[in-house]
């Protein structure tokens, strides 16, 4: 959950960082906000990729815990 918080929150730092220096520029309105989606996406590929993986491993624990909880249950159920 902390991986996944901390990639979010970089990533959301990228794009406003972007979009100031676009807005300081004089880029404005939804110009400003395409712009700088597209400039924070090709900066966080190679910035953030160990933690875009440490957040997909993470997340990957996560449901396959959930699904063998779930499969256990099942089970259960099936003992009738």
């Amino acid at each position: 959950m902390r991986a996944t918080l901390y990639y979010t929150l970089l990533r959301l730092l990228i794009f406003f960082a972007a979009a100031i220096i676009l807005a300081l520029v004089g880029v404005h309105g939804i110009t400003l906000i395409v712009v700088a989606l597209i400039i924070s996406a090709i900066v966080s590929l190679p910035l953030l990729s160990k933690l875009r993986d440490r957040m997909s491993t993470s997340l990957t624990g996560r449901v396959q815990a959930f699904n063998s909880k779930l499969d256990a249950g099942t089970k259960a159920e099936d003992t009738d």
